[in-house]
Parts: C-alpha cells; structure tokens; sequence
C-alpha cells in the first residue's frame, strides 16, 4: 500500500497523464466521427454538450459562473482565438490532412508565439528561439517532403487550416496575457461554449450535416469527443497544473501529438514510418526549446 506521500508524488504525473493520452486519443476518434458528420457540426456539437458538462460542474462545486461585464470582450477574443480558430480550423484540417500532419501542424503554435512576441511585446528572439524556430520549420518540411511536387490543393488547404488555427492560438496567447478573473473551469466551460456554438450555426447553414442517422462508432466517438478531452481532461489538466509548474505541464502536453499519431496508425492505418518519426522529433524537439526557454 502506498503512504499518503507517495500518492501525492504520483498524483502529478498520473493527471498529466490521463491528460496526455485523452487528448492525444481525440485526434485519431475524431478522425472517426468526420467519416459520417462534417467538421465544423461535429466539434460544435461535441463542444457545446462538454460546455454545459463543465458548466453543471461550476455549479455543483458552488463556484460561480459570473462574468463581470468589463470581461466580456477579452472572453469573446478568447473563445474565438482558443476555441472557434483552434478547434475549429485544427478539425477541419484533419478532413484534408493525415493526423500526423494536422497534429504536428497545429502544435507549432509556441513558435508562432515567439514571432508575435517580437513585435507586440518588445521580446527579441535569442539565440533559442531561433533555434527552435529552425528546428520546428524543419519538422513541418520533413513532414510534407513525401509529397514532394504532389501538393494538391486539398492538401494546401488543408495545411492552411492547421497553420491558421496554430497562429490564431498563439496570436492570442501572446495578446491576452493577463489572466481572466474567472474560476479556472468556469473559463473553460464559456470559451468552449462561446467558441462552438457557432459552429453548429455554421455547420447547418453550410455543411448541411445528416442528422438522420449516426452509426455506433461514430456515436462512440462524439460521445468520447464530449466526455473526455474537452470534459475529463480538463479537469486533470487544472489538477496537474496545481502540481507541477507550467513550463513543465507544457513540455508534457507535447507527447498529445505523438499519442494522436500512433493512434491514428493503430486505429485507422495511417502511415507510421522514419519521415513521420524524424517530423515529429524536430518541430516536437524546436517547441519543447521554447517552452523551457
């Protein structure tokens, strides 16, 4: 039997995990429920039923759900540059790209920051920050090199979408610095709901989704979409984040890519192979040097 302190020293690392893996997991089960439902209808709706599962939590923990109404506007910018761009744009990429290359894709996102951080915040990049820029670009060009002169326009597209929601994330981040006056899970429950809920408008008015049928695997995964990364982890998520720094809990967030691709090559036979290996230890190697930096 374990002591009580050496179940606190494993509780930190048991979260990150559960984390880890349950956002990993979500790249190659998504990929599953964009086979029957388009993406924008898909993630809305995953994201509005996990909102009202986080908001129900608030509420039954006897935290408050209150905004003050000066935060409005920095919640908004929040919800659009974490959630609708982020999510948004990272799940309509996977209906172009393989997961390996959306996964990777989107999680330059630290690079970007550092480039922002340049211009808006007066924050130079060193000697670090180049190297890690070089070392993620390098990754993104390893990772497309099998296409070679075979980029289609699908793929290009697909590529900006991964790229547009991994700026739009770290335009946001390096803009909204001071943290929001709300309870932790409270701000999750609102961004998720905010930045979904129009893309279910969207979805209905352009995507034109069936709602008439919906086979079982594909409702397993809106239902492991919903319950899991966007409910469960987030909470492990604030749980790790009371017990390791932050920089450390980043650094660990960067194997959610490498669980996302092994899953999508056991679950659904995407490619595995030396390029997607080599991709991942650059632009994963390049963010890992930023974030300790």
């Amino acid at each position: 039997m374990l002591n009580r302190t050496s179940q606190a020293r494993l509780a930190g690392p048991f979260f990150l995990a559960v984390t880890v893996v349950g956002w990993g997991l979500n790249w190659a089960v998504m990929k599953v429920l964009l086979r029957e439902w388009p993406p924008l209808f898909a993630r809305g709706i995953s994201g509005v039923a996990a909102g009202l599962i986080l908001a129900a939590v608030v509420v039954a923990s006897r935290q408050s759900l209150r905004v003050p109404r000066a935060v409005w506007p920095r919640l908004t910018f929040a919800a659009f540059t974490n959630v609708f761009a982020w999510m948004g744009f990272g799940t309509m990429a996977m209906n172009y790209l393989a997961v390996s290359e959306a996964a990777l894709t989107v999680y330059t996102m630290p690079l970007w920051a550092t480039l922002f951080a340049w211009p808006i915040l007066g924050k130079r990049p060193g000697l670090y920050e180049i190297a890690a820029l070089v070392l993620g670009m390098a990754g993104i060009v390893v990772l497309f090199a099998g296409h070679c002169f075979a980029l289609g326009p699908h793929t290009l597209f697909g590529i900006a979408l991964a790229l547009a929601a991994a700026v739009a994330f770290a335009f946001g981040s390096v803009i909204a610095r001071e943290p929001l006056p709300i309870d932790p899970i409270a701000l999750v429950a609102w961004q998720v709901g905010l930045g979904c809920a129009p893309m279910i408008v969207l979805g209905l008015l352009f995507e034109k989704p069936d709602l008439t049928f919906l086979s079982l695997p594909a409702f397993g995964a809106l239902a492991y979409t919903t319950l899991i990364p966007m409910g469960l982890c987030y909470l492990t998520w604030f749980a790790t984040l009371r017990r390791f720094p932050p920089s450390t809990a980043a650094i660990g967030t960067l194997t959610v890519p490498v669980v996302g691709v092994v899953a999508a090559a056991t679950m659904l036979g995407e490619p595995l192979g030396l390029r997607e290996v080599a991709a991942a230890a650059l632009t994963l190697g390049g963010v890992a040097l930023v974030i300790r930096r």
